[in-house]
């Protein structure tokens, strides 16, 4: 099973807002993302990838305002969004919230997470458009949003629809141009740390580095305005 970081979530008040700290903190503008039409939220994208981390691209997502969610059909939103203290501290300004990995084998993964008494959540498939095509995916949430650990366990993701044969070909990178912005290094730190590295370490998660220490993300980035570190600090 190889489990390689795919993307960092950055959750902002409002898209708007997200697009001006980008431009404010890392020199770039995003590129456009999507809808999530289930989870009522929307993103904005651009690519951080380097040989370390050939996946890695960097997620602005909000609530969308718009959003008409059928009342038969609301979910608690993934990443912790609907939780209080998180929407009060982002009201501060946009923060590093969490991580997803993208694995071969989601659901064995899930399992060998489950072995260590860890829910991550159910695999559920997820979609959007893109200027590519259809984006499917599949990806662990759970029936409470909650993102675990303090953010510094990742959400779980597989690309393409179940069984597809080729479930890379279409993934947000391949439509997302060089942003000037890339990824240097991911380190969580955590109190429960001998915990979390067992669970890296059950799903084969390459290159992020865990210590024990207060709950934080950081993720070291190259960009235009030179070399920033945005943390999570506890959230």
């Amino acid at each position: 099973m190889k489990t390689q970081i795919d993307h960092l979530v950055v959750m902002a008040s409002s898209l708007d807002v997200g697009v001006q700290w980008c431009q404010d903190t890392l020199g770039i503008t995003p590129a456009a993302g999507g809808e999530h039409e289930k989870y009522g939220t929307h993103n904005r994208l651009f690519k951080i990838a380097t040989p370390n981390y050939p996946l890695a691209y960097f997620e602005i997502i909000a609530i969308n305002p718009d959003a008409v969610i059928p009342k038969r059909s609301q979910v608690p939103r993934w990443f912790d969004m609907d939780d209080v203290s998180l929407q009060k501290a982002i009201q501060q300004g946009p923060r590093l919230i969490h991580f997803v990995s993208s694995t071969d084998d989601i659901k064995t993964a899930r399992h060998q997470l489950r072995s260590q008494g860890i829910e991550r959540g159910q695999v559920v498939h997820a979609s959007r458009k893109s200027s590519k095509g259809t984006l499917n995916w599949q990806i662990t949430v759970r029936d409470d949003g909650e993102r675990l650990f303090n953010g510094t366990l990742p959400t779980l993701i597989q690309w393409g629809k179940p069984d597809a044969a080729e479930p890379l070909r279409l993934h947000p990178r391949n439509s997302l141009p060089r942003s000037g912005v890339t990824l240097q290094s991911l380190t969580v730190s955590h109190p429960s740390a001998t915990k979390l590295q067992a669970a890296y370490e059950s799903i084969g998660l390459q290159g992020v580095s865990v210590q024990a220490g207060d709950p934080n993300i950081v993720a070291t980035l190259q960009t235009p305005k030179g070399l920033v570190q945005l943390q999570s600090l506890g959230l």
